[in-house]
């Protein structure tokens, strides 16, 4: 059974998180923007329903409004036989006709059929009472010797019955025809329609309604999982980018101010930067190795000598480092009152005492005489208090003449690689700072300061 990678030993391609990241987000994007587009067309639909609804309700009230207008005029020209009222009637049957534009105004709505029809079946028993109020009002016509009256009227003869009545009984007749229980039970058949039409309209509205809130809320709930796969999305993005590109770089910078190899992790893009560095640091870390030891090391004190020191000062990053000049005091007197061999041993003391107070990784030089060099590398600026104290413990051992070689200072200069622009500068700052420490009294350090 083949064992599955582990993906921090494989590496992932940041060329491919980038586009994977591009594609995550339009797709995220595109679904949320559907989703807003979908959500505003279900509340447009929740809207027209609502002023549908309103339409059609309208559309009810003006046939049941239209209605009660004719009852309302035909009742008083039977009260009174008023002709306006019977004009104005027929102005509405025959003119205006509000019922009918209701009618027509809801047979046009798809979803309102079950609405249209009760609103149908009202009309019919509209129609149906207005032959009773016609014959009503040809009555009233008959009692009043009217002679000007809508030529509709003639299609209705009166009853031998009713045409014996005298003009009073009549109008009495005329008004029982409109106002009596039979007329009021046909208008309550007609108002119970329209009703139950408002009814149904409400029910249909309702149902519309609830269907695009129903809508609503799915979309919504859709769109809210959009947005947390989105914010995990994002989240997720950041981690991988913070392990795979941010937190290599920062253990490379670490390693680097370490004079190490880097790790070979993360990105694969990262890893390949991080084997080609390691190889060039190895390369580099050999080279300084297989330097002819003679050429670069001084045979008395076995510290680097000045080629060695040129070699260095061509190879590191001054801007990290500290670069201090050390002398010893009066030397010329040690050689002229000790003579020469206790001059030597105390040119091979100050070496290794020096080297003893520094770090491994950091370089010392006997660049002439009895003039020394340390590059403290990777060295921040504020290491000044850390130098002195390296500076007294040095002269505080110097001091020690147990080891049979005559007491002795040092005295030192020291300048920051980041002030200077070159290595000439640096060495001529750390020099400048070196004079002011021997015309001070010697022993001691100074620092470059511009």
């Amino acid at each position: 059974m083949t064992k599955a990678k582990n993906p921090e030993k494989v590496g992932v391609s940041l060329r491919t998180l980038f586009i994977c990241i591009i594609i995550f987000a339009v797709i995220i994007s595109a679904v949320m923007v559907y989703f807003t587009f979908h959500l505003s067309r279900t509340f447009a639909g929740l809207s027209d329903a609502t002023e549908e609804y309103i339409d059609l309700e309208k559309a009810a009230y003006e046939l049941m409004d239209a209605s009660d207008y004719l009852t309302e005029k035909v009742q008083r020209f039977t009260i009174d036989g008023n002709t306006q009222y019977m004009d104005e009637y027929f102005i509405e049957a025959d003119q205006s006709k509000h019922r009918e534009d209701a009618l027509e105004k809801m047979s046009l709505e798809e979803n309102s059929a079950e609405a249209f029809s009760l609103l149908q079946e009202a009309m019919r028993q509209s129609l149906e009472l207005m032959k009773q109020e016609y014959y009503a009002m040809r009555l009233v016509v008959e009692a009043k010797g009217y002679t000007d009256y809508p030529a509709v009227l003639d299609d209705y003869t009166l009853s031998a019955e009713d045409a014996a009545l005298s003009s009073e009984d009549k109008m009495r007749r005329a008004t029982e025809l409109v106002l009596g229980d039979s007329y009021y039970e046909v208008k309550d058949l007609i108002r119970a329609n329209m009703k139950d039409s408002l009814d149904s309209l409400e029910e249909l509205t309702r149902s519309a309604e609830q269907g695009a809130m129903d809508d609503m809320k799915t979309e919504l709930i859709i769109f809210r999982i959009a947005i947390v796969i989105q914010t995990l999305g994002i989240l997720l993005m950041i981690w991988l980018t913070s392990r795979l590109g941010i937190s290599p770089v920062l253990q490379a910078v670490d390693r680097i101010k370490d004079n190490e190899t880097i790790p070979e992790i993360g990105a694969n893009e990262f890893r390949y930067l991080a084997r080609t560095y390691n190889k060039m640091y190895r390369v580099y870390k050999r080279s300084v190795e297989r330097l002819n030891y003679k050429a670069s090391h001084d045979v008395l004190t076995g510290v680097y000598n000045r080629s060695g020191y040129e070699l260095l000062i061509s190879g590191l990053d001054l801007s990290s480092t500290y670069f201090l000049i050390f002398d010893i005091d009066d030397f010329k007197l040690i050689n002229d009152n000790h003579g020469h061999e206790m001059g030597d041993k105390a040119l091979k003391k100050t070496a290794q005492v020096i080297k003893n107070n520094f770090r491994a990784d950091d370089y010392v030089c006997r660049i002439g005489g009895d003039e020394f060099v340390v590059f403290m590398v990777h060295a921040d600026p504020e290491n000044k208090k850390l130098i002195e104290s390296k500076v007294n413990q040095i002269n505080l051992e110097l001091a020690d003449d147990s080891d049979g070689v005559q007491a002795f200072s040092v005295s030192a200069g020291a300048s920051h690689g980041h002030m200077a622009a070159d290595a000439t500068a640096l060495f001529n700052q750390a020099d400048k700072a070196l004079y002011v420490t021997k015309r001070n009294g010697k022993k001691s350090c100074n620092f470059y300061t511009p």
